[in-house]
């Protein structure tokens, strides 16, 4: 919204330094102090230092590290596929049929994730499907809680899309393979790409079903942050939660310019 006036901009900037900045960017450079902090006695830290991050280049902060990033891109992928899979099929079912499907993908979030997590936790802890102590059943529940966000995402792309392009092609000769691969697909690349970035973001910080599933070789970095500072190691804690941002923070980065280039073709 455009504001002409010049005292109502100055109010909408004081708002906006008193309000948005202490709420969500102070958090952040707390976080970010402390990862640096050796002794914390005061309003800031007595002492500094940077040792919390030597170990986050190798052993087991690094193996999380690259076990989250693992994860988040099976997971993101494998929700993206199967939630523009169903968007595509559901714009040419009926009403009825359309809402059904929009209540299956969006039903894990009307729960909360520690239940999703429970589910499958009962759902695959017997033959003949036994994931339960797996990596597996890790990544299934990050798919599962990540691909309602892709579904939403990928839908709203589907619902703008203009049908004469599919319908000119078609009409040109071109079979609904080529039809989806070299028309419609390209016109959804920036709805894609948002919304892979997205649940790889949310399945780098995913932790409350993660905490019921994972085995003990595929630890997470959300887990390790958890137990970190459940022992009172706040300042190692803290680095490794810059550690999981900053990684997540390249990634999103990657997929808006992808999806920015994307939008100029």
């Amino acid at each position: 919204m455009l504001v002409h006036s010049a005292a109502a901009r100055r109010i909408l900037w004081a708002v906006f330094f008193l309000l948005v900045l202490p709420l969500f960017a102070l958090p952040f450079l707390v976080v970010l102090t402390a990862s640096f902090a050796d002794r914390w006695s005061g309003v800031l830290p007595s002492a500094f230092t940077a040792a919390h991050y030597a170990d986050i280049g190798h052993g087991e902060s690094l193996n999380s590290l690259l076990t989250s990033l693992a994860t988040a891109a099976v997971a993101s992928l494998a929700a993206l596929t199967s939630g523009t899979w169903a968007a595509l099929a559901a714009r040419r079912l009926g009403p009825r049929l359309r809402r059904v499907i929009d209540g299956l993908f969006m039903l894990p979030l009307a729960v909360p994730s520690v239940v999703v997590g429970l589910a499958l936790l009962v759902a695959f802890s017997a033959p003949p499907l036994l994931l339960n102590g797996t990596r597996t059943i890790v990544i299934l529940a990050h798919t599962v809680l990540v691909t309602a966000f892709a579904y939403q995402s990928v839908r709203a792309a589907v619902a703008r899309l203009d049908p004469a392009l599919e319908q000119s092609a078609a009409g040109l000769g071109a079979r609904p393979a080529r039809v989806l691969w070299r028309v419609t697909l390209p016109l959804l690349l920036p709805s894609l790409g948002a919304a892979l970035g997205l649940c790889f973001a949310l399945s780098m910080g995913e932790l409350s079903a993660t905490m019921m599933l994972y085995p003990p070789d595929w630890l997470p970095l959300p887990v390790r942050i958890f137990a970190t500072t459940d022992r009172g190691a706040l300042f190692t804690g803290a680095a490794l939660a810059v550690a999981l941002m900053a990684s997540t923070l390249v990634v999103l980065i990657g997929t808006a310019r992808l999806r920015t280039r994307a939008s100029y073709r």
